[in-house]
């Protein structure tokens, strides 16, 4: 198996990428086990931090590093949180609290349109200068009432009208077809298949 760090300590992003990158012969790595602190997120866009964190996450190891900056932009708040998405309340970061203030901003809002977006970032190396980065949207609308037990963030709130359910109330592996971390995914696997 090949070594990847994940520059995330997100137990959610761990299952997933460990989940989508295991048939492909890499073991994911956290790197809270590697003792690697988290990067500073001082970027105003979702390719930036990224970025950032994977370079920060290999000069640490020596490994090659992933990355992902993700987070929710709504139509009705001018894309709000975006970055900001995991702090959104403040801190300590908490989905509950989260997704609280979200329901609370949008209230006599007729707009409910929001989508999820995740930048993924890949470097070889800290110092790699063709980073590989992928992209990818998932377009739904926000609900006052949670619906669903399984995903993570602002999944309960996501409600998908094609599939009549919200991002929480899909099983995993759909999610994983259908998700912006998904899409990006592909785009990344394509990219990695071309160098090996």
């Amino acid at each position: 198996m090949k070594k990847l760090v994940l520059a995330s300590g997100n137990l959610g992003k761990l299952r997933e990428f460990q989940a989508l990158l295991a048939p492909l012969g890499w073991d994911v790595i956290p790197q809270a086990e590697l003792s690697v602190p988290e990067a500073d997120e001082p970027h105003c866009t979702f390719i930036e931090n990224a970025l950032a964190k994977a370079r920060h996450a290999a000069a640490y190891t020596g490994l090659p590093a992933l990355a992902d900056d993700s987070g929710i932009c709504v139509s009705a708040l001018l894309g709000a949180p975006g970055v900001h998405s995991a702090r959104f309340a403040g801190a300590p970061k908490s989905d509950e609290r989260n997704n609280a203030l979200l329901v609370e901003k949008l209230i006599g809002e007729e707009d409910r349109r929001a989508h999820y977006v995740c930048v993924l970032a890949f470097v070889r190396n800290a110092e790699d200068p063709q980073p590989i980065i992928a992209e990818g949207e998932w377009h739904g609308h926000i609900i006052d009432t949670p619906r669903g037990a399984d995903g993570f963030g602002y999944d309960p709130y996501f409600y998908l009208p094609q599939m009549e359910q919200t991002a929480a109330e899909l099983e995993p592996a759909l999610k994983n077809t259908l998700s912006h971390r998904g899409s990006a995914f592909r785009q990344l696997l394509a990219r990695l298949q071309l160098e090996s």
